[in-house]
């Protein structure tokens, strides 16, 4: 290993922190990095990616990041696709200073162009068929890499009764509790999305909060481990990241804040339970928006009181940015659930 994947390496590695006497974090520098090298490191040991080969990869921010942070280090060729409405000129310079190409998509509606972006990273592996496209949201290594987490936290924290983290790909929370549930068999899965994503039945929409949800539904995301779901809206999830730094000194992103949100009311309301929260990224790349006053109070409905509980819901149902609801899911497959809870 080279210097520099020593150093990349202390980004994987989660520091655990307690909030509360039954609830744990399992704090990232910037998570994405575990799945970036795992799948880089098995493309290359089965002949997928060739040293120094061309990677592309569509992204929404920080697994480009991760992915633009190994090309530099180890010397790959890579090509992001992202949205207008994802990527800021900030971290879109930082990508090209790393060395990658970036394609940004225009994306009107706010919803992040996910088709979109997949249909211009096609045309680039039809140009380019020798690249590796390491397909974050389908490809099982995601998943299979947050085995080291699991590993991690059993080792020091020992049993545990729920694991709490956002959705995305799918890859962290049920990579990490399918590793958790061979140990655990009755462990408690709860995902944490936003409003107006397509995971578990919303139609896609323009949405705030980003770094969790989609527009479309990823085969890493298996509804069926899932006990719960809770829709977190922007303004709950950047109060949550504000007190996460506040009270504890953990400088994280907003989602981030909206895993703790929804974690710390279920380690009151189970307070006999470990409960465990996946906190994916610092909160570096948010100083000039979550956590800049000026950005903030220019947002409809800021600031907004810090909810006590969610809204639980019997059915699918989106709400605004300042709300914060949550459906039982109870292990349903995807199309079962989703259209049982629309009546279709």
């Amino acid at each position: 290993m080279s210097g520099g994947d020593d150093f990349l390496a202390a980004y994987e590695t989660p520091r655990l922190a307690r909030l509360a006497p039954n609830l744990f974090a399992a704090c990232f520098p910037l998570m994405k990095l575990l799945p970036a090298r795992f799948m880089l490191e098995r493309a290359q040991a089965d002949g997928r990616l060739r040293s120094g080969g061309p990677v592309a990869e569509t992204t929404s921010g920080t697994f480009g990041l991760a992915l633009a942070m190994l090309a530099a280090v180890r010397g790959f060729d890579l090509t992001l696709v992202s949205a207008a409405s994802l990527i800021n000129d900030t971290l879109r310079r930082r990508l090209e200073f790393l060395g990658a190409i970036v394609h940004i998509i225009d994306d009107p509606e706010g919803s992040g162009a996910q088709r979109e972006r997949l249909d211009r990273l096609n045309a680039i592996l039809k140009d380019r068929p020798e690249t590796f496209w390491p397909r974050q949201y389908d490809n099982p290594d995601n998943r299979l890499a947050y085995g080291r987490l699991a590993e991690g936290i059993t080792h020091e924290i020992g049993h545990v009764d729920c694991l709490v983290g956002c959705v995305g790909s799918g890859g962290s929370l049920c990579g990490t509790g399918g590793f958790l549930r061979e140990l655990f068999p009755e462990l408690t899965m709860i995902a944490v999305d936003t409003h107006r994503s397509v995971l578990f039945g919303h139609a896609a929409g323009r949405r705030l909060l980003r770094g969790l949800g989609n527009s479309i539904v990823p085969s890493n995301l298996r509804h069926e481990m899932v006990d719960e779901v809770h829709w977190v809206g922007a303004l709950p999830a950047f109060g949550s990241a504000h007190r996460l730094h506040h009270d504890h000194a953990l400088f994280m992103g907003p989602t981030s804040g909206a895993a703790a949100l929804v974690a710390a009311w279920h380690a009151r309301k189970h307070p006999e339970a470990v409960t465990v929260v996946i906190l994916p990224d610092e909160g570096h790349r948010y100083q000039n928006t979550v956590y800049d006053d000026e950005w903030l109070a220019a947002l409809d409905g800021w600031p907004v009181a810090a909810p006590d509980e969610p809204e639980t819901l019997d059915r699918i149902e989106a709400r605004g940015e300042s709300e914060w609801t949550r459906l039982v899911w109870d292990r349903k497959p995807a199309p079962t659930m989703i259209k049982a809870e629309r009546g279709v």
